[in-house]
C-alpha cells in the first residue's frame, strides 16, 4: 500500500484495536477511550471492514482475538510507540543534544563576542556542533529561512521586519594607536583624527558607514586599510601612525593583548544596536530555543560588562 492510500485510512483505529485485544472486551475498551459503548461497537466493526477480518469472536462477555488480530497487535506495538514517543513532550537535555547550529555574525561578534560565549554552550551541550558564517544583511530573511541559518547576531542594516528578534546590547565605536603614536599621550581632536593615516575593521558591521557619515562634511579620511579582522590591522599599526577605529570590544581586547593606547572617538555617533535574529521556523524548536537563552543571556552580560569598563 502506498503512502497516500495510508493517509486515506483511519489510523487512529489501530489504537482501539489495541486496546480492544488487550481488554477484550467493548465495555472496558469503551472506558479506556472514553467513549460509548455503541460508538465502540461500530469501530470494531469499521476494524473489521479496514483489515478484512472478523478480529475477534465472542466467547460468553469476553472477545477472543483471531490469530490475525494477534499478529496486529504486535506488528504495531513499535509503530505506536515511536507515534507516542513523538507526541509526548520531551524536556530539552543540552547534554544528550547532537543537533547541528548554524549561527550567522558579524566580524565584532566572530571576534569579539563568540569566543568568550562558545566554552559555556560547549561546556553545557558537548555534542552539539556549530558552525560560524559571515551575516548577510540585505539577505538576512533569506539566510534565516532558506539557507538553515539559525540565529544571526548582528545590527539591524538590511530588512528585518518578519524576523523575530531580542535586543543584546549596545557597541560603542574606539580608536586605537601604538604607545609611540604622537597622540598616544594626548587628547585626540577630530583635526588630528583627519591628519593621520586610518584602519577600520569590523566592516560587517557598518563601521565605516556610520563614522564616514557623522564627519562627511569635513575632507576624506586617508583610509590605508580596510579589512574585517583585526590581525592586518595591528601588522600595519607597527609600520606607520596609524588610527584603527574599530568596536569598543575589539579594541579593549586590542589593547590589553598588544599593549595598545585606546582614545574615544573625537565626535559623537550612535552606538550599535546589537541584537539576537531568527526565523519562525525555529519558534518552537527546544534545541534552538535553548541557543537562543544560552546566546542572549551570555552576550547580554559580555556588553554591559564591557559598557561598565568603558565608563569606568
Amino acid at each position: 500500500m502506498e503512502l497516500e492510500e495510508v493517509y486515506r485510512q483511519d489510523i487512529s483505529l489501530l489504537i482501539a484495536l489495541q486496546i480492544l485485544v488487550e481488554e477484550r472486551s467493548v465495555t472496558q475498551t469503551a472506558k479506556r477511550l472514553h467513549l460509548s459503548q455503541s460508538a465502540t461497537s461500530r469501530i470494531l466493526s469499521r476494524l473489521r471492514v479496514m483489515l478484512n477480518d472478523p478480529l475477534f469472536s465472542r466467547v460468553g462477555q469476553q472477545l477472543v482475538p483471531t490469530q490475525f488480530a494477534l499478529d496486529c497487535y504486535q506488528q504495531l506495538q513499535n509503530p505506536l510507540g515511536e507515534i507516542i514517543e513523538v507526541l509526548t513532550p520531551q524536556a530539552f537535555v543540552p547534554q544528550h543534544c547532537q543537533q547541528k547550529f548554524t549561527i550567522a555574525a558579524t566580524d565584532f561578534a566572530i571576534q569579539a563576542l563568540l569566543p568568550f560565549v562558545l566554552a559555556d554552550i560547549y561546556r553545557q551541550a558537548p555534542n552539539i556542533s556549530i558552525e560560524i558564517v559571515p551575516v548577510q544583511h540585505q539577505t538576512l530573511l533569506s539566510q534565516l529561512s532558506v539557507q538553515d541559518v539559525d540565529v544571526a547576531i548582528c545590527r539591524a542594516i538590511g530588512p528585518t521586519d518578519n524576523l523575530h528578534h531580542h535586543p543584546l546590547g549596545l557597541v560603542g565605536v574606539s580608536c586605537l594607536v601604538a604607545t609611540d603614536h604622537p597622540l598616544a599621550n594626548a587628547s585626540m581632536s577630530l583635526s588630528d583624527y583627519l591628519h593621520y593615516p586610518h584602519v577600520t575593521t569590523a566592516i560587517s558591521d557598518g563601521v565605516k558607514a556610520i563614522v564616514d557619515g557623522a564627519i562627511e562634511a569635513y575632507p576624506p579620511r586617508k583610509e590605508l586599510l580596510r579589512t574585517p579582522y583585526l590581525g592586518g590591522a595591528l601588522n600595519l599599526i607597527e609600520l606607520q601612525p596609524v588610527i584603527i577605529t574599530l568596536p569598543q570590544g575589539m579594541a579593549q581586547l586590542a589593547a590589553e593583548q598588544h599593549q595598545l593606547v585606546i582614545k574615544p572617538l573625537p565626535f559623537a555617533i550612535a552606538p550599535l544596536n546589537y541584537s539576537l535574529f531568527w526565523h519562525s521556523r525555529g519558534q518552537l524548536d527546544k534545541g534552538q530555543q535553548w541557543l537562543r537563552h544560552t546566546l542572549t543571556t551570555a552576550i547580554t552580560k559580555l556588553l554591559n560588562n564591557t559598557a561598565a569598563e568603558t565608563t569606568a
